[in-house]
């Protein structure tokens, strides 16, 4: 069992900044990918960004490109997630995943696929 804690969410006026941490814990070698989804009332979940662990490499959906980096620390078991630029429609539930990706990084970011998820953290842009 991986268990997956964010942090780092808050309110932010537009156009500013955050930076959400997710840290796992428990058995983390079960997995080799964590990715970042969004989730906002009455709406289905929405796949952010992702990141292979052993490697760096990241996938972004097209509306978070060059505004959003996911990154990661190995020893830490931690993926970041450093928002800017936002904006109110950015405002959201932002959960953290994990699981083993077999090259499907993309597939499983766009379904979203995930077995691990943790509690999410609010994100709140206010114009």
């Amino acid at each position: 069992q991986v268990r997956l804690v964010e942090s780092g969410g808050g309110p932010v006026q537009t156009g500013g900044s955050l930076r959400l941490s997710c840290e796992a814990t428990g058995s983390t070698s079960s997995s080799n990918c964590m990715g970042w989804f969004r989730q906002v009332p009455g709406k289905e979940r929405q796949g952010v960004a992702g990141i292979y662990m052993y490697n760096g490499v990241p996938y972004y959906q097209p509306f978070a490109k060059g505004r959003f980096t996911i990154s990661r620390d190995k020893a830490k078991n931690t993926v970041y997630l450093e928002m800017n630029s936002l904006k109110p429609e950015d405002s959201a539930m932002y959960y953290c995943a994990a699981e083993w990706c077999k090259d499907d990084l993309i597939f499983r970011i766009i379904s979203p696929r995930f077995t691990y998820w943790g509690q999410g953290t609010q994100v709140t842009v206010s114009s």
